[in-house]
């Protein structure tokens, strides 16, 4: 961590992204960009028992400047079939709109976004054709999710 940007950086995110590399979460990693602290890489691997299993999903998080005050900006780089998250990657969560609380942290919202990997849901949609496929035929609507893993996914081979 370059010192002098560290010097900008409030308390709060240094000691957050010190735990986020020292004591990750199950099945994420976040980094900081070297070349913008309140940057992070995140890689999610899709949750067991889920569409996304075996998948291994970039996001992208930025923290604006009146974090934790504001929620961090997440998005998905890697394309997913998912009712809540659209294709622009975005991703429908109420703690990163009107639920957020500065008692929230970085690691709480991948938390949730894992969490919602795991229990989509279709009646808060952000992609509305999915989310109609997911109510229509949900067989039908995990298989795709599935093979949008397989072919957008890829873990580290």
């Amino acid at each position: 961590m370059a010192a002098a940007q560290a010097a900008q950086l409030p308390r709060r995110i240094i000691k957050e992204t010190q735990r986020l590399l020292s004591e990750p979460a199950p099945g994420i990693s976040a980094s900081p960009s070297e070349d913008n602290l309140r940057y992070f890489d995140i890689m999610i691997a899709g949750p067991s028992s889920s569409p996304y299993e075996g998948g291994a999903f970039k996001l992208e998080l930025f923290l604006p400047e009146d974090y934790p005050m504001a929620p961090p900006k997440v998005r998905f780089l890697t394309k997913i079939y998912h009712p809540n998250v659209d294709k622009l990657g975005r991703i429908c969560l109420d703690i990163l709109k009107d639920k957020w609380s500065p008692a929230l942290q970085i690691r709480t919202v991948l938390l949730s976004i894992q969490a919602l990997m795991s229990a989509p849901n279709p009646d808060d949609p952000l992609a509305e054709n999915v989310a109609k496929h997911w109510k229509d035929n949900e067989p039908e609507a995990i298989a795709t999710a599935r093979e949008w893993t397989r072919l957008y996914a890829h873990g580290p081979t």
